[in-house]
């Protein structure tokens, strides 16, 4: 792999933890579509994968006082359900469909409230959020909006939201890894990065998790719900350009 398109994979993996430690779910959007422009789909799939379960679940153990623990144990009952369903499909996005996908998911942030009726404090609603968000995960790379929904009508603390999201999207990524990864594993040419390229990305995605916290910590609430919905929109725009022009030219 180039030395460039390393050092560009280990300083997302620092910016997009440090905004996914603050926003809880706009770091992995911005990072799938990085990784998409510099190594192919299932590549990209793995390596995102790898970075943000490390993110994740570096970011659960900082705030794991407020996880609420029974919302992870039912996604990860369904999680784990929709992962096998994936896999006997065993279909990757091309690039034009990852990023038409990739610039459709945040306007889900944008459904109006009184059409949600949905808390992931609920028990078979939180077994319905691991089946939708690790299913699109499995398809477009990444379901934060898609998960924020569950979250919208929840009395949950900005914190303790953060917290339980990224403890589910712990099991979300395993899927991932072992979806996409296993068909590469031993595979010359895959596009993986190699393992020093982890090792570097790995501690800066830690680091990136831990200065997102402390940013948080000084947000409000109501800050925190604002700003969310504009940066994933407006990730959200840049990748239905993108999408626009790779369909203009052939993907």
């Amino acid at each position: 792999m180039p030395i460039l398109t390393a050092a560009f994979v280990a300083a997302m993996a620092f910016a997009t933890a440090t905004l996914s430690g603050v926003f809880g779910m706009a770091g992995g959007l911005l990072l799938m579509g990085a990784l998409a422009l510099v190594l192919p789909v299932s590549a990209a799939f793995v390596t995102h994968g790898v970075l943000q379960l490390v993110a994740n679940g570096w970011r659960a153990v900082l705030h794991r006082r407020h996880v609420r623990w029974d919302i992870v144990g039912w996604y990860a009952l369904a999680s784990l359900i929709a992962g096998i369903a994936v896999a006997l499909v065993a279909l990757a996005p091309s690039k034009p469909l990852l990023f038409l996908l990739l610039g459709l998911i945040p306007l889900l942030t944008w459904l109006p409230q009184r059409w949600i009726n949905l808390d992931a404090a609920k028990p078979a609603q939180a077994f319905l959020s691991g089946l939708a968000v690790t299913g699109l995960n499995l398809s477009a790379g990444v379901a934060g909006p898609l998960l924020d929904i569950f979250f919208v009508r929840t009395e949950l603390s900005r914190h303790a939201i953060v917290a339980t999201k990224a403890a589910t999207q712990v099991f979300a990524h395993l899927a991932k890894i072992v979806v996409y990864g296993a068909p590469l594993a031993g595979v010359a040419g895959s596009g993986v990065p190699p393992l020093w390229v982890f090792a570097v990305a790995i501690p800066l995605s830690m680091l990136g998790t831990a200065l997102g916290g402390r940013i948080l910590d000084r947000m409000s609430d109501v800050n925190f719900k604002r700003w969310t919905r504009w940066i994933v929109t407006g990730v959200g725009g840049l990748y239905l350009l993108q999408a626009a022009q790779l369909f203009l030219r052939g993907g």
